[in-house]
This record gives structure tokens, sequence and C-alpha cells, in this order.
């Protein structure tokens, strides 16, 4: 008889310590004022380069600018919200975004530095 080995290779386990809640307000500008004023006064720009550095198409956050509640913005909120585990609804996400555009991308961005995660994976082999 031969014996098998069932060798299991070690999964990524993702541990947070964060806070369930945004780490700034929606007007918290006055934390990353250069980021604000980017935005502020370049507002395609800025979120395409959010967007990019978050994951996504580049490009993507030019849809927002033909309609009534910009439907980029919104995603990429509740995406970010249950990628790092913040409370909230999409209702507020749809308010916020409709209303307070500039500001929602700069709360994105500070999140995102705020939580920029260097993934380091114990036990792994060098090749």
């Amino acid at each position: 008889m031969s014996k098998s080995m069932v060798v299991m290779q070690p999964q990524p386990v993702m541990v947070s310590r964060d806070s369930d809640q945004w780490g700034s307000g929606i007007c918290d500008c006055c934390n990353d004022v250069p980021e604000c004023c980017f935005a502020y006064w370049c507002l395609p720009c800025f979120t395409c380069i959010k967007a990019k550095k978050y994951g996504e198409c580049l490009c993507l956050p030019l849809l927002d600018f033909c309609g009534i509640v910009p439907p980029i913005t919104m995603s990429i909120r509740v995406s970010m919200r249950q990628r790092y585990g913040i409370k909230g609804d999409m209702c507020n996400d749809c308010l916020l975004a409709t209303f307070c555009r500039a500001c929602v991308w700069c709360q994105m961005s500070r999140e995102m530095k705020a939580r920029d995660l260097q993934i380091t994976l114990v036990g792994a082999r060098n090749l």
C-alpha cells in the first residue's frame, strides 16, 4: 500500500484591528488640505487617480458626470465600506455621493491612506 500525503497551502488571514467607523468625518478636509485642494480644483483628475489606487479602472469615475446620482462614487464608497468593515447604509452613501461628491472622495482617500495594509505572508518560503 502506498501512503499519500496531503499538503495544504497556508491561507491568508486578515485580522483587522481598525474601527468599524470611518477614520475621519465627511467634512474633515483640514486633515489633508493638499488632497482636498486637489479634489476641489480638479475633481475629475482626483477621482480617477483615487479609483486607480483603489484597484478600479482609471477612467471609471468619469461616468459619474452624466447623471444626477453618481453611480461610481456611490458604488466605490459601498465597496470601501464592505472591504474595511465600516458600518453604514446605501441610503446614506447615495445622499453623500449626490450632494457632497468631493468631500466623499476626500474621505475615501484619507481612509485608504489610514488603512493601507502591508501584506506579509508568514511562513512563506522563498523560491
